[in-house]
């Protein structure tokens, strides 16, 4: 067996993340057990060192996760960095988005594994849908379940009027995802990716696009970077094409309604009948529900009441929905 002082090095090593030192020292411990006679332990000891070196010349090209802390200098106007705590129970989907973001959690967790044997985990997400309907928290359940960062681009701080300065940003962005490893969001990609050409387009417009679609594709780091967008019409055709992945977003059905209803409000409410909720609720966002819910919620405290009822959440539903509808038509 290992010296005492053996077993205490390869503890200080590996605390220290001195690999190879680490190493160093499990090779003398297997030399130790074949001067023993313990030969097939040496044996097995030397080719587990072996595996754990490969893997590890694998995984240099995957880094774990480094946490960003507060970027500086000018990334200070270009990201907003949080670390999200969310999990996918924290989300009510549909079962195909569900798959598809179970997918993309699996292949980043074997990520190593997947490039030892040529291919690339899916990383590019172009996320589409209505406002309200969960790709921005689907952006911030990645980062919370995969334990990456979460780092917002700032368009306030990234669009300019000055001619290259924006594409000269947005070059920092994407060398801050090859230096850091986290999950880099673009919301409202559409204020950078609208169609080349169109009647209001100008050449800076132009540029910028340009300019991310080659970043994009170019892109060789590993971490995630995903996109959202509320208006797919006006987005170039050609940046479908840089993303791993489409995933499309819609509004609630009344079976996903009746439990996001249930999921707010049953510890507050009695004998309710969530499906006759949905009805009314149709053609809500979830997060218009979840604003609902919230109203209903400040009612029943505010009026000191025992719990929620359900003549006060429908009514609270038929308001929300008959406000967005009158949106809809000024619209």
């Amino acid at each position: 067996m290992a010296r005492a002082d053996q077993i205490k090095a390869l503890l200080q090593s590996h605390s220290e993340g001195d690999d190879q030192r680490f190493y160093s020292i499990a090779m003398q411990v297997a030399a130790h057990e074949a001067k023993r006679g313990h030969g097939k332990l040496a044996e097995d000891l030397s080719a587990r060192i072996d595996k754990a070196k490969k893997r590890q010349r694998i995984g240099q090209t995957v880094p774990n996760p480094i946490p960003i802390g507060r970027p500086r200098g000018e990334l200070a106007d270009l990201l907003s960095v949080s670390y999200p705590k969310l999990r996918l129970a924290d989300m009510i989907l549909e079962d195909n988005l569900s798959r598809q973001i179970k997918k993309v959690i699996r292949e980043q967790r074997h990520a190593a594994d997947l490039l030892s044997h040529g291919l690339a985990p899916a990383r590019k997400l172009l996320l589409v849908g209505p406002p309200g309907t969960g790709k921005t928290m689907s952006a911030s359940v990645l980062a919370g379940v995969l334990g990456f960062p979460l780092c917002q681009i700032r368009l306030d701080g990234l669009l300019t009027k000055y001619m290259g300065e924006t594409a000269a940003k947005l070059r920092q962005v994407f060398d801050a995802a090859v230096q850091t490893r986290g999950l880099y969001f673009f919301d409202e990609l559409d204020a950078i990716g609208s169609q080349r050409g169109r009647l209001n387009d100008v050449g800076e417009i132009r540029r910028i696009l340009n300019s991310f679609l080659m970043m994009i594709e170019q892109d060789q780091s590993h971490s995630l970077i995903i996109a959202a967008t509320n208006h797919p019409g006006i987005l170039d055709p050609a940046l479908f094409r840089r993303f791993d992945d489409v995933l499309y977003y819609s509004l609630p059905d009344k079976p996903n309604i009746a439990v996001l209803l249930k999921a707010r409000l049953s510890p507050s409410a009695a004998e309710i009948s969530w499906q006759s909720l949905a009805g009314p609720a149709e053609g809500l966002s979830y997060a218009e529900i979840g604003r609902a819910c919230d109203e209903a919620l400040k009612h029943m405290f505010i009026n000191k009441e025992p719990h929620i009822t359900e003549v006060a959440v429908k009514k609270i539903l038929i308001e929300r929905k008959s406000m967005k509808d009158r949106l809809l038509q000024q619209g």
